[in-house]
């Protein structure tokens, strides 16, 4: 395993993620693939959506977490964990902690959706409220792990999370080896980066697309600018990628490697995409979902003709927010 102190590079990440397939297999399920007859008829491309909102949890953040998790010591098992989370990654370490026999706390912003807090605590979680912004909930939950003597597990900020998002990616490749392109939604940059590793790995023409909110863009204009930047987040519909990047997060490097292009998308797109989809017939999907969903067509011309994979990156979405795009 990557030590969790070093900032291991996308070959790393790949060889890991392989691991942590094997490792993760009796929690977390593999993930349909499938066509989109609908997105492929529209964009002129073969439009495959991976179903990650068919997960224990209704997102991809389990597969982080367990191996997170899985990779503890006894002695940090014991001791317990501390997660802040705009929703998805606490629900995915509550799971993964009730299947674990771990104890811990979760903390969100004061924000979060309700369907994501009585997601957590449905799993068991200690859910508590702490600021407005993703990132200074995360430190306040690293304070607290530290004064505690528990472990923390970072949504996106740690080498074994990273792996552990990155076996979507292994799934991806044994299910369309082919593919050219892949959309991902990007918050902290934990999937993209666990993804986009063992994709490149693979295929090193892979396309791979960084999609996020242009209400928060935090990572794509942090990449721009060669550096992390402090920026406020306004608010979004992809609530599960809003928020500040850790000023030192392994995802930095890996997304500024890994990543070819960036695709911000706004509001009223974000809506028409979740409109749409669901109105295909498909499984509910959350906003940060809608992002990929509305950047592989707002770049239809560039992979006309191309076989490309969107992340449908989770599906917990509440009843208020549907009502509200129509």
């Amino acid at each position: 395993m990557v030590s969790r102190d070093m900032h291991p590079n996308p070959e790393q990440v790949a060889v890991e993620s392989e691991r942590a397939a094997e490792r993760i297999s009796t929690i977390v399920r593999e993930t349909p693939l499938r066509r989109s007859a609908a997105l492929s008829d529209a964009i002129g491309a073969e439009v495959f959506v991976k179903l990650e909102n068919l997960q224990h949890t209704g997102s991809f953040k389990l597969r982080g977490a367990t191996n997170c998790l899985l990779t503890l010591n006894p002695g940090q098992r014991a001791a317990g964990c501390v997660v802040a989370s705009s929703g998805n990654h606490g629900a995915a370490v509550a799971y993964a902690m009730r299947e674990l026999g771990v104890d811990g706390v979760i903390f969100v912003p004061e924000q979060t959706s309700e369907a994501k807090i009585e997601a957590i605590r449905g799993y068991g979680g200690d859910v508590r409220f702490f600021g407005t912004d993703g990132l200074d909930t995360e430190q306040h939950a690293r304070a607290y792990a530290e004064q505690h003597g528990m472990f923390y597990v970072s949504p996106y900020n740690d080498a074994a999370v990273v792996a552990g998002q990155g076996t979507c990616g292994v799934e991806i490749v044994r299910q369309l080896p082919d593919a050219e392109a892949a959309f991902i939604a990007v918050g902290g940059g934990g999937l993209v980066s666990g993804v986009g590793s063992v994709l490149k790995r693979h295929n090193p023409n892979m396309r791979i697309v960084g999609c996020q909110p242009g209400a928060s863009a935090v990572m794509a204009k942090s990449v721009a600018a060669g550096r992390v930047l402090d920026l406020p987040s306004e608010t979004t519909l992809s609530d599960g990628t809003a928020g500040g990047v850790e000023p030192d997060s392994i995802t930095f490097e890996l997304c500024r490697e890994l990543v070819d292009e960036w695709v911000l998308i706004g509001e009223p797109e974000i809506a028409a995409a979740m409109r749409g989809y669901m109105a295909e017939g498909n499984d509910r999907i959350e906003g940060a979902a809608g992002v990929a969903v509305a950047a592989v067509t707002a770049r239809k011309e560039a992979i006309a003709g191309r076989k490309v994979v969107v992340i449908i990156c989770g599906g917990n979405v509440t009843q208020a927010i549907l009502d509200a795009i129509g």
